[in-house]
């Protein structure tokens, strides 16, 4: 699909909805055959996420929030040709409840193509992921589709001493996970016992296939402050160095990010609950931003952050392209 073509197929879905604005899905396009060669090979795949679906009570919930994530599930149904799968990128829940998830989980059922998990923070410090489980099986996992490898991981543990020993309940301790710049907070990470398991699945896969690795928390470390952060970053960059073509797609920042480290090049995904502020310079970050970051896009006005993301995979080479803001 040519931005042409896309951008007929996003304005034709969306013009069929009645909606003030345009939902952050993001399209990803896996193209990974030689430009000229055949291209059978080549695949789509949606990503949503960061719905932050919030209980008011019973059956009510914060209308916002529920409403965008309907809208995606709808706009992706209507995409032609249908991706191959959807990848929902974490913190389907605001406070980590069975109905929120429950409710999460029966607008996810009405996808037309197959749905892939990843966790975030807020789906698991109420009770550390049983229920999450319960739903959607466990958070670190592999695949593989038409030639590429898929990694999912679930990077936003944190150290044994925060999770377990600091609350006086469950529930405060997932208010606590809910502050974007809380003192308190812990750098995420991916933990020993799941990078040993990503090690061995990686010592599986040949270094010529290509990889795809999915998580919520970036696997980077962009800004400590606001917990854009991965304390074992550098390990898992150094794990998957060997490999010709690496990319890694994340949640978690509410905002479109871009950075390449070596031969892995780092997309961010938008959120359909809200937009974060965009670190500017490295002085804001406190720390450091990667190379080519990019600002996020306006987020004032009615119906933003709105728009499509389209990520083509050409060879390991990333071109991100965002379709303009529609309103219909």
């Amino acid at each position: 699909m040519d931005r042409r073509q896309f951008m007929n197929t996003a304005v034709q879905c969306l013009s069929s909805v009645a909606i003030a604005g345009v939902v952050p899905v993001s399209v990803v396009k896996v193209a990974f055959a030689n430009p000229g060669a055949d291209s059978a090979r080549d695949f789509s795949f949606a990503c949503i996420s960061d719905a932050h679906l919030q209980q008011i009570r019973g059956n009510q919930f914060v209308a916002r929030q529920e409403q965008a994530l309907q809208r995606a599930v709808s706009e992706i149904n209507q995409l032609h040709p249908r991706p191959d799968f959807v990848m929902f990128a974490g913190d389907l829940a605001q406070l980590g409840s069975r109905a929120e998830l429950d409710h999460g989980a029966d607008i996810l059922s009405g996808l037309r193509s197959p749905l892939r998990m990843v966790m975030g923070e807020h789906d698991y410090y109420l009770d550390l992921g049983e229920h999450w489980r319960d739903l959607f099986g466990e958070p670190g996992y592999s695949f593989d589709h038409k030639g590429v490898h898929f990694i999912v991981l679930n990077s936003i543990l944190t150290c044994e001493d925060w999770t377990l020993h600091r609350w006086q309940s469950a529930e405060r301790r997932m208010a606590e996970m809910t502050g974007l710049d809380s003192p308190r907070m812990s750098p995420f990470m991916v933990g020993p016992a799941q990078r040993q398991w990503l090690q061995q699945d990686l010592d599986n896969t040949d270094k010529t296939t290509p990889i795809v690795v999915l998580s919520h928390a970036p696997l980077q470390k962009i800004r400590k402050d606001w917990n854009f952060w991965t304390d074992d970053a550098d390990i898992l960059q150094a794990m998957l160095a060997p490999f010709e073509q690496v990319n890694v797609i994340y949640g978690h920042v509410h905002q479109r990010l871009h950075s390449r480290v070596g031969n892995i090049q780092f997309n961010s995904v938008e959120a359909t609950a809200w937009p974060w502020p965009s670190p500017q310079s490295a002085r804001q970050a406190g720390s450091h931003l990667p190379v080519l970051t990019l600002p996020m896009r306006s987020a004032t006005g009615p119906g933003k952050p709105a728009g499509w993301q389209l990520v083509n995979l050409h060879n390991g080479r990333v071109d991100v392209t965002d379709a303009p803001d529609v309103q219909v």
